[in-house]
């Protein structure tokens, strides 16, 4: 057993030795996890070719694991403010690693989407605890450029997949991409056990009914996009999924207003800065990684380049957050979140619609770059500055919380991005041909583009810096409150709430 101290959620920082391990090993998990994502989204076409799929079989070796990611997050999170950050951390590094194994040794897609929905389950406790992790390890003012170095460690898993998933296919078997990530599983899992400091959330009390709900929920209303380019939107299947998961949701919001110990206080998204956040991180991603899947192909199918110079290529655009991300990180402690969020979305969309102009038959890459680079940058800005927004909205102590729900958020945007996108490609184009695959790429680049700049409208009523809170970090818990306290807005419930500047003033 490690002896590591348990923590309480307080705003005292913890010595600079704890805090440096916190960064590096929290963001060492986000990278994996984003690694792997990558790795895949390149490997797609050598599944269509080796294991004989085809697209439903494509979008499933995706949409398996973002479905048991984005059902499960807020679970996990909810789990590792009840028994322990640090320890679910730690399990849900274990269970990553094993399922990436259990994927390089499946034989056929059918096992190998079976392993990637249980890497899902794994990642789900992995990225919202790494982002609460590094949260709980900063002071507030520090807090904007911690994230930004956990957004630049995650790019330069994004950027890295496609050159490691390149370099891979182009010399190795296909099941490498999952073998890579055992041996770094299994050294961060022993340093995050020895090294880590034990903490936990305001949640004396599991709430069973809710998680149970929310997964439920989560799984019908993402289900549905996942089904729809097989079955189409119309559907029995579909419609029935949609319906179900907007009857389970009602039954958890209903529920969550009831119970005693929730676990989404109602509360947080009459917050602003929560909600607009929140609303941000999902038409992100949903043009994000549906682009992901596109782009990947497109250097491919559409142009002809092989496994490795196609990660090489992608990497002016996947390589923007390694660079980009730490320096916004930065500057958000200084001038809020608000404006590197509009003007990264609007980047996003600019670049997409730019590629999508340029992605022509017989066209050079040299054509692509600039377009691929201004997608990255905006992208680069958005993803720090939507996470500092999203934990520096709650308590402290309900920074696992804000980072699940963020991240569910964030992954149901992506599943919903690779459907919508897979579903106005096949519209308009397809396999048969270079010029068929480009034609139907254009099309679903120019949803992309629209989706990125509603996210940027979106952004634009998110609270300026005076407003969301200095340097965007998470509020502060207030001095004397044991961590295991209720926490502000539940306090406001029950008619016991002060106020937070009253608070730190007694």
């Amino acid at each position: 057993m490690s002896t590591a101290a348990t923590t309480a959620t307080t705003s005292t920082a913890p010595p600079a030795h704890r805090t440096a391990w916190t960064a590096v090993l929290a963001s060492v998990g986000a990278f994996v996890t984003s690694l792997d994502v990558v790795v895949v989204s390149t490997a797609l076409p050598k599944f269509q070719a080796q294991l004989h799929a085809g697209l439903s079989d494509l979008e499933w070796t995706l949409n398996a694991y973002n479905l048991a990611f984005a059902c499960l997050m807020l679970t996990g999170s909810a789990l590792g403010d009840r028994f322990g950050k640090r320890r679910l951390y730690v399990i849900g590094l274990g269970v990553f690693t094993a399922a990436s194994a259990a994927c390089a040794l499946s034989g056929g897609v059918g096992p190998l989407i079976a392993a990637r929905a249980v890497q899902g389950c794994g990642a789900a406790l992995v990225l919202p605890l790494s982002l609460s992790l590094i949260s709980d390890a900063f002071p507030a003012e520090k807090r904007g450029t911690a994230i930004g170095i956990w957004g630049g460690i995650t790019g330069l898993g994004v950027a890295a997949g496609p050159v490691v998933g390149g370099v891979i296919l182009q010399y190795c078997d296909w099941s490498w991409v999952f073998w890579i990530n055992v041996p770094v599983g299994i050294v961060t899992l022993l340093l995050s056990r020895a090294k880590l400091a034990e903490s936990r959330g305001n949640r004396p009390q599991l709430d069973v009914p809710g998680t149970v709900l929310a997964a439920a929920a989560l799984f019908a209303l993402t289900w549905a996009p996942v089904r729809a380019p097989s079955t189409g939107w119309g559907s029995g299947e579909v419609l029935g999924a949609l319906a179900l998961g907007a009857v389970l949701l009602a039954a958890f919001l209903l529920w969550q207003r009831r119970a005693r110990h929730p676990m989404l206080p109602l509360g947080h998204f009459r917050n602003r800065a929560f909600s607009t956040a929140n609303a941000t991180a999902f038409l992100l991603a949903f043009s994000l990684i549906g682009s992901l899947f596109m782009i990947a192909q497109m250097l491919q199918t559409g142009l002809g380049h092989d496994p490795l110079q196609t990660g090489l290529r992608m990497l002016v655009w996947t390589g923007m957050p390694m660079i980009v991300a730490p320096v916004v990180g930065g500057l958000s402690d200084r001038f809020g979140n608000r404006p590197f969020m509009v003007l990264g979305l609007l980047l996003q969309g600019g670049g997409l619609l730019w590629l999508a102009q340029q992605a022509q038959p017989g066209v050079g890459f040299g054509s692509l770059v600039l377009p691929l680079m201004v997608s990255g940058i905006g992208i680069s800005m958005v993803f720090p500055t939507v996470a500092g927004a999203v934990v520096g909205s709650v308590p402290v102590t309900d920074s696992a919380l804000a980072a699940g729900t963020s991240n569910t958020v964030r992954e149901s945007g992506g599943v919903f991005g690779v459907a919508v996108l897979a579903a106005v490609f096949a519209a308009n184009g397809g396999y048969g041909s270079p010029a068929s695959f480009l034609h139907g790429f254009r099309h679903a680049e120019v949803v992309a583009a629209v989706v990125a700049f509603a996210g940027a409208l979106v952004a634009c009523l998110a609270p300026g810096r005076s407003a969301a809170g200095p340097a965007g970090g998470p509020q502060p818990v207030a001095q004397g409150r044991p961590a295991t306290a209720p926490a502000p807005l539940d306090r406001a419930r029950s008619g016991a709430a002060v106020t937070a500047r009253g608070r730190r003033g007694g």
